[in-house]
């Protein structure tokens, strides 16, 4: 029997195969260098950080999610699930220990991050913190003259027409 994969898949298998040489390339020498790579979507709204990984054939406990120094690192393991009866015309899926790390933007809730599993696909949410927002702070200029700064007519007392502050505002990001 000779097996024919869809037109498509010989384009997906070398975009993987260069995706594992690139990522080979960075990581080579590191202990934890990935023997398969699952795929990643990473969707930004204006709430939160979603990233979805393919991990079929993973449980959750098979899973492990941290975060440290900004930086989301997912790593598992997937096992062989090789059988004796027949034999393989085809094997695309990958097996063995993977890693995935991600610079985190600024403005995340870390503390808040969740992951679920569900149907073969690891959901990541990292909540957006609040983005503080321009203030308007007041300037105020005083005049100047003798008695600290207080204009006063000759017997100490303040001057009905000294100017005391004149308030300016200046918007600061």
């Amino acid at each position: 029997m000779l097996y024919t994969p869809a037109m498509t898949t010989p384009t997906l298998g070398l975009q993987r195969e260069l995706y594992r040489l690139f990522e080979g390339a960075v990581t080579q020498g590191k202990a934890d260098q990935s023997e398969w790579t699952p795929l990643v979507d990473i969707r930004e709204t204006d709430r939160e950080l979603n990233f979805a990984v393919e991990i079929a054939g993973n449980d959750a406990s098979d899973i492990d999610v941290t975060t440290e120094n900004g930086v989301l690192t997912i790593r598992g393991e997937r096992s062989e699930e090789w059988k004796d009866e027949g034999r393989y015309h085809l094997v695309e899926r990958g097996y063995g220990s993977f890693t995935r790390r991600f610079q985190l933007p600024e403005g995340v809730e870390i503390d808040k991050i969740q992951a679920d599993v569900d149907n073969g696909l690891l959901q990541v949410r990292i909540p957006k913190s609040a983005m503080p927002q321009p203030r308007t702070i007041q300037v105020r200029t005083v005049a100047h003259g003798k008695n600290g700064g207080q204009l006063t007519t000759g017997r100490g007392e303040a001057r009905p027409d000294a100017p005391t502050a004149v308030a300016k505002t200046r918007t600061t990001k």
